[in-house]
């Protein structure tokens, strides 16, 4: 005879609309006890709003929530909580200021409140730290932590309030692969105390490394769940985008390239950085139809070079020539004015203003055009019939023009970056690691434009710490390290990929100075 065991947590027929729209649509989810159940889906599926309704930050507007049998409804994550359940943001939630010790016990009134036994406090912490291999020093300030650490910091907060599901909101995007293995086994420690895991996440690789159940998600509806061990990623991509990925083809340059006539050309840049060289001696040149892949180990210059490019740093030496033009001087809008394009790798630092809707956020790179100015003013009805082209031209999942962008996820983020970015045609895009964080589905559709535009006789600068985007994408190879671009390679079929890793770990490098 079966036994049949009652979930821990059953989610059934849950709605959710934002400006009419739904976001969640008659979703059904089951989590047992003891099990990591990863939440897989593209980016705008519904992963984070469904969790958002659990962990009482969204209300929803139907279906029923079960917990361990009983029926439940949080109005705060405070209430959920206390029911045991716990939930670390994609953006950490930790103050900068305090202890990791003092972060920890934020808003719970230890034993002699309010002047509690710190000491007792954190040998307790050092105690769950070490029972769980969440190696961190109680005592010291969050602001020197790496993002690794601070996210250990924010489990912790949650072990230490005894909840018993943990929600994990797309964990690995901010962590270096290293990390990611370490966090793996500190989740399958976890899950051997007792714990269950709900991991969204919209990476397959990481889905069938670590769940041992999937629940796929798409448009707002639950399209299945699944056994791991029972499935495969090619599987799982068909379920969560509809269909099977298409290759991605580069084909031959576009035949109007013209060697003697580069239309983005960089002499000798240097930037410095309170003293220090991010970016020395820097040269190479950009030419019609193709794209230069910049290639190279995150922090060795990278961003620098993009911002220096785009005006948002000022070089302290060299020169930066756009289609003929000197531009080392020149404001970043008369850059723009002149053909440049620029896909930021943070949205939200320097991509979008989250607060504002998709029209205002559109308008930040046609403000000026003279097609969306009507009698000296802004003619708001022209921006807001471009937006509604790009959304359906780019397959912008939104509630609509009028709502913030901070509603949107961050793949859509990014294709609304994309859409504006790309208006007007320009010249040269600087495309700074334009599919961090995106769906495969997102990675795709912003590949494909990159190719697009570059088959168009566009120049596109790729700067991307994935390899196998920029082998895939580049017809020449730049491998950045210390700040220098060491050495640039055709992209053909006998290229040296030991010869480029070696580059970009600084090997070669070593071996000339």
């Amino acid at each position: 005879m079966t036994t049949i065991h009652m979930p821990l947590l059953s989610m059934q027929h849950i709605d959710k609309f934002f400006f009419g729209k739904p976001a969640n649509n008659d979703i059904s989810l089951e989590v047992r006890a003891g099990e990591i159940h990863a939440l897989l889906g593209e980016n705008g599926a519904g992963k984070s709003t469904l969790m958002n309704i659990l962990f009482g930050i969204y209300s929803l507007d139907g279906g029923t929530i079960y917990l361990k049998g009983k029926e439940v409804k949080f109005f705060s994550p405070r209430e959920a909580i206390k029911s045991g359940i716990g939930m670390v943001h994609q953006h950490f939630m930790l103050v900068p200021t305090l202890t990791v010790s003092e972060n920890i016990t934020l808003g719970i009134k230890s034993t002699g409140h309010p002047l509690p036994d710190r000491k007792k406090i954190n040998d307790n912490i050092r105690q769950l730290s070490h029972k769980y291999g969440l190696d961190v020093d109680p005592c010291a300030l969050v602001s020197k932590l790496s993002v690794g650490e601070e996210q250990r910091v924010e489990i912790i907060k949650l072990l230490y309030r005894d909840v018993e599901l943990l929600i994990l909101d797309e964990p690995t995007a901010v962590l270096t692969p290293q990390e990611i293995e370490r966090f793996f086994s500190v989740l399958k420690r976890l899950k051997e105390e007792g714990h269950s895991i709900i991991l969204i996440t919209h990476r397959i690789p990481e889905a069938m490394a670590i769940s041992d159940r999937v629940t796929v998600l798409r448009n707002g509806t639950r399209i299945a769940t699944v056994n791991t061990t029972e499935t495969n990623k090619e599987e799982l991509s068909r379920l969560m985008i509809g269909r099977n990925l298409k290759p991605i083809v580069r084909g031959a340059r576009a035949k109007a390239t013209e060697k003697d006539n580069p239309r983005l050309d960089v002499k000798e840049l240097d930037y410095l950085e309170y003293g220090q060289g991010k970016l020395q001696k820097v040269s190479f040149s950009l030419y019609p139809g193709e794209i230069l892949g910049i290639a190279g180990v995150d922090g060795n210059g990278q961003k620098e070079l993009a911002e220096c490019i785009l005006g948002l740093r000022k070089a302290t030496q060299g020169t930066i020539s756009l289609n003929g033009v000197r531009i080392e001087k020149s404001s970043v809008a008369e850059r723009k004015k002149l053909g440049l394009a620029y896909v930021s790798d943070d949205q939200h630092h320097d991509g979008l203003v989250m607060d504002m809707n998709l029209v205002e956020n559109y308008l930040l790179r046609v403000h000026t055009y003279k097609d969306y100015i009507k009698n000296g003013l802004i003619d708001y009805q022209a921006c807001s019939r471009v937006t509604e082209e790009a959304i359906s031209a780019y397959n912008i999942k939104a509630p609509g023009i009028n709502a913030p962008v901070r509603l949107l996820s961050g793949g859509n983020q990014q294709k609304l970056i994309l859409a504006r970015e790309l208006t007007g045609n320009p010249s040269v895009i600087v495309a700074l690691k334009p599919t961090r964080g995106l769906d495969i589905g997102a990675v795709e559709f912003v590949q494909k434009q990159l190719i697009e535009r570059r088959n168009e006789g566009c120049s596109v600068l790729l700067i991307s710490v994935d390899l196998e985007e920029i082998l895939m994408l580049s017809d020449r190879i730049g491998v950045m390290n210390r700040g220098r671009v060491i050495e640039i390679l055709d992209n053909n079929e006998g290229i040296d990929l030991a010869h480029i890793g070696l580059m970009m770990t600084g090997h070669t490098f070593e071996e000339k100075s």
